[in-house]
């Protein structure tokens, strides 16, 4: 007797329930709650005016910015690194870039940040190995506690996600067309500015932009490293969720996600776009 098959939806209800608790729900209540008078129980838009405003808003410019600085620099960064490691003939090397950039990829936290504060913090290690040559770095106005210092640990992570998430697309490049490009006379330069970059563009520009989301989320690595002083709009729900809030001001930190959410969505649907460019070359 012949098996009764099940819809293929099927296969989708568990990922869809999984995704509907777990981040369909909190998404509207933060929605909701960040047009809720605490006070009154009514709708306003006070919320979003005091989040769009002030401190806040210094904070969202501040996000945009370290999460673009860390998504161009470690973006091109680890573009090369993964460029040069496709080169090498050695399978060893690239397993033990791919395990380790999977590692660091996904080292954060408490423990990143007591990593740097040990090597680049006022009385870091490399700090006083500088200092011993004649060199003093927080003389000369570098501190890690700020942008510039936190874009620095960033990359620590950023780097080696570049070189996860833009593998694949590598793999994507034809040898044939290399071997085209040659017999035809083409210099490498010519190759890479005709063939290689354009093919890789929309890729290159999708993965820098899954940086972007990564550093204008991450909130654990800045946290722990500058205490809340660097104004950074997930540190300040991160107050807001502790309890460091004003009297009538309970809800601005459900406005700030919600700033969040959009920002996140934009960049989701440009990658979107992107990834329909990208999966023409890697069929």
């Amino acid at each position: 007797m012949r098996q009764r098959e099940l819809p293929a939806w099927v296969g989708v209800v568990p990922f869809a329930a999984y995704t509907l608790v777990f981040l369909g729900v909190p998404v509207v209540a933060v929605v909701l709650g960040a047009f809720v008078d605490p006070a009154t129980g009514g709708v306003t838009m006070a919320n979003v005016g005091i989040a769009t405003s002030g401190v806040y808003l210094r904070g969202f410019g501040s996000s945009i910015g370290l999460s673009l600085v860390t998504a161009l620099v470690p973006g091109v960064l680890g573009l090369v690194l993964a460029l040069a490691v496709r080169a090498s003939p050695s399978l060893r090397l690239k397993r033990a870039v791919a395990t380790a950039s999977g590692v660091f990829a996904n080292f954060g936290g408490v423990p990143l940040a007591f990593l740097f504060v040990a090597t680049l913090g006022s009385t870091g290690l490399v700090v006083e190995l500088v200092k011993a040559v004649g060199v003093d770095l927080y003389g000369a106005g570098f501190s890690l506690y700020s942008f510039w210092g936190v874009a620095i640990v960033y990359g620590y992570f950023q780097i080696p996600l570049m070189v996860l998430v833009i593998t694949p697309a590598l793999d994507g490049l034809r040898p044939h067309w290399r071997e085209a490009a040659d017999n035809l006379g083409a210099t490498p330069v010519q190759y890479w500015r005709h063939v290689g970059l354009p093919v890789l563009a929309p890729a290159v520009l999708g993965c820098m932009l899954l940086l972007f989301g990564s550093a204008f989320s991450a909130y654990a690595t800045t946290s722990a490293l500058t205490s809340g002083s660097l104004a950074l709009t997930p540190i300040q729900i991160g107050s807001f969720l502790n309890g460091n809030v004003l009297s009538g001001q309970e809800n601005v930190g459900r406005a700030l996600g919600v700033g969040m959410i959009v920002v996140v969505a934009v960049l989701m649907a440009l990658y979107a776009l992107l990834q329909r460019r990208v999966s023409r070359w890697l069929r």
